[in-house]
């Protein structure tokens, strides 16, 4: 089973907390998590909504083997219309607040209407009440955490809450849980502030029950967790580096977006690199990294710890962030770091600190702040408007950003608004580097073909958790692939969306994906739920999720002119690296991928595939 089997509805209008059974058959169509939620969610929505309008819904969901022993068993994820892209949103965290959720008997909670005035979400167990927040706007997630935990004198209690980005509207606002883990993209924490819902605290002491066949599941995971152990990836190098391994690698293969975009590789890139976290700093001789971190149930632990330097001119006088917290993963390191060229880690490393604090995406943040820089140079924005000089490599500009973007002050309130209504208003929009409104990660479909065609057509807009081929053309992972050939690529990108909308609606970490593929998730679904969790209908599964999540994107008015590249990707080639003198092939990929989905040329599932996933 796993499923608790409940999920609990909670009108925000009326004030009222009910519960009611899970869907079952839906959760043998469509698993859990991303899959189970997406699919009460267009059931229930109309893809026309205003995401920022009561009738738009919140669900945080969890999967059928969040809260197990299955290794990476402590994700969630947040489902809504996102206000930054218009489109289906889905943000995927980890940390201990999912599993504490399954762990206090609910499998999902669906947050309806608005409240009149700030409330929080209280669940114990099988009670859960709204509770008033009015001491807890304008506050921080950390200070939220912490008063909550005060309140209920319960400092096992597991806190999701929005800072002030999501209070003041800032598009790309995301739900920050134990302090640093965030459901970080598409403004899942801006749809939250809209709502007037501060934060949900759980405490979970039922456990997780009902597994089909505990010794069976017990043998699964056992093996499952050898081979994330065995793995070169899950087993040495995140642990030891985190997500920032690939930082050097990127850019020595010419694919790391560079000062928006304009280049693809960053000469400073090596000062803020994983090994740059590692070694002594020349000031006080300590390195930035303190230690890595594990999320529930975890045996990877690539989470970061750091510590700034003391002296840095970002905290000199600000004693409140001198202590250890959620360090730089890899594309948070890029957004603040490459995207803007600047190389100072420990600048870097306070913006993020700034990002969590306040719950907004680093990733869009500092790609936006990019197309700023870029504006500044151009001379169409100025140091009046701005408030600073802000020239590409200025980590005092990203820093003062950091914290105008966090209060929702000054210029901080168009960076809010994401590159593509910035740049619009200010007469260049070409100069979003952004897919249906979403800002790029850190990867260049110059110099990762594959990765283009993902931002492409990824349903929540450019994203490199919907498709990540930079396994297999990068990494070698599972087969190795061209990174700079467009053959072959629409087979690869759908493979790797549907897996991972498989793996998603689990409960698992997508980072398992590095060493597992749907072989090593099969088995231990199959010993723990009850139905038919083949290898083959697990594809299914995924598949179906992708084309359900693209018709509500349809229905709300996107199109096959929606799935497309920045001109800079498609007509400027890359001018350093592997890549040098080439551009996205997309116009070459897109097509074979519309056949090789179903669909027609307008992007649009055929009768035939909805016949076929049974949509």
């Amino acid at each position: 089973m796993t499923w608790a089997k409940k999920l609990l509805r909670v009108n925000l209008t009326k004030g009222t907390c009910t519960a009611e059974p899970l869907n079952m058959e839906w959760a043998r169509q469509y698993l859990g998590q991303r899959g189970l939620a997406t699919k009460y969610f267009v059931s229930e929505v109309d893809p026309k909504v205003d995401p920022l309008s009561p009738d738009n819904k919140l669900i945080f969901a969890t999967g059928p083997l969040t809260g197990t022993m299955a290794s990476t068993g402590g994700r969630y994820s947040v489902i809504t219309k996102g206000p930054l892209t218009g489109a289906i949103a889905c943000s995927n965290s980890g940390g201990y607040w999912g599993a504490e959720l399954k762990m206090a008997g609910w499998d999902m909670v669906i947050f309806e209407g608005r409240s009149a005035r700030p409330v929080y979400l209280n669940i114990m167990n099988d009670r859960a009440e709204l509770l008033d927040a009015a001491d807890l706007w304008g506050k921080t997630t950390w200070v939220t955490e912490e008063t909550l935990k005060k309140k209920h004198q319960d400092p096992l209690m597991r806190v999701s809450s929005i800072g002030r980005a999501g209070e003041t509207g800032a598009l790309f606002a995301c739900v920050v849980n134990d302090l640093h883990r965030a459901a970080g993209r598409s403004g899942v924490g801006t749809v939250m502030g809209s709502k007037n819902l501060k934060a949900i605290s759980v405490r979970g002491t039922l456990g997780v029950s009902g597994i089909r066949d505990p010794k069976a599941f017990m043998a699964a995971t056992k093996a499952a967790k050898k081979v994330l152990h065995d793995n070169a990836v899950t087993g040495q190098g995140l642990p030891k580096f985190g997500t920032q391994v690939l930082m050097n690698v990127i850019n020595e293969i010419g694919a790391m977006p560079t000062r928006n975009h304009r280049d693809i590789q960053f000469e400073g890139a090596k000062d803020i690199s994983a090994e740059a976290m590692h070694a002594p700093r020349k000031t006080d001789g300590k390195p930035n990294l303190v230690t890595n971190q594990a999320c529930f149930g975890c045996t990877i632990a690539c989470g970061r710890i750091s510590k700034i330097d003391e002296t840095h001119f970002t905290v000199v006088n600000k004693p409140e962030y001198w202590g250890a917290s959620g360090g730089l993963e890899y594309e948070a390191a890029w957004a603040l770091g490459s995207a803007n060229g600047v190389n100072d880690l420990e600048a870097l490393t306070y913006a993020n600190f700034i990002c969590n604090e306040d719950a907004f995406d680093p990733i869009s943040f500092g790609a936006t702040v990019g197309a700023v820089m870029e504006l500044y140079e151009m001379g169409v924005l100025t140091k009046e408007q701005l408030g600073i000089e802000a020239p590409f490599g200025s980590a005092k500009a990203l820093t003062f950003f950091a914290e105008q973007v966090a209060k929702g002050e000054g210029f901080g309130k168009e960076i809010g608004m994401g590159s593509k209504r910035l740049t619009a208003k200010y007469g260049h929009p070409e100069l979003s580097m952004s897919v249906k409104g979403q800002e790029f990660p850190a990867y260049d479909g110059r110099g990762i073909q594959g990765m283009g065609l993902a931002y492409a057509t990824s349903n929540r807009g450019a994203c490199h958790l919907r498709g990540y081929t930079v396994a297999s053309e990068v990494l070698g992972i599972p087969v190795k692939t061209d990174p700079l050939v467009t053959e072959g690529k629409a087979g690869l990108v759908k493979a790797f969306q549907d897996a991972t909308a498989a793996f998603d609606s689990s409960g698992l970490c997508v980072f398992t994906t590095f060493a597992w593929t749907l072989q090593d998730l099969a088995p231990q679904l199959a010993a723990a739920c009850e139905g038919d969790w083949s290898v083959e209908n697990l594809g299914v599964v995924g598949e179906r999720i992708w084309n359900m999540e693209r018709e509500f994107n349809n229905a709300a008015g996107f199109t096959e002119k929606d799935d497309t590249l920045p001109a800079r990707l498609l007509k400027e080639p890359a001018k350093t690296g592997p890549a040098k003198g080439l551009v996205s092939g997309l116009d070459k990929m897109l097509p074979e991928y519309y056949e090789a989905r179903g669909w027609d040329a307008g992007g649009r599932p055929t009768p035939e595939t909805r016949a076929r996933l049974g949509l």
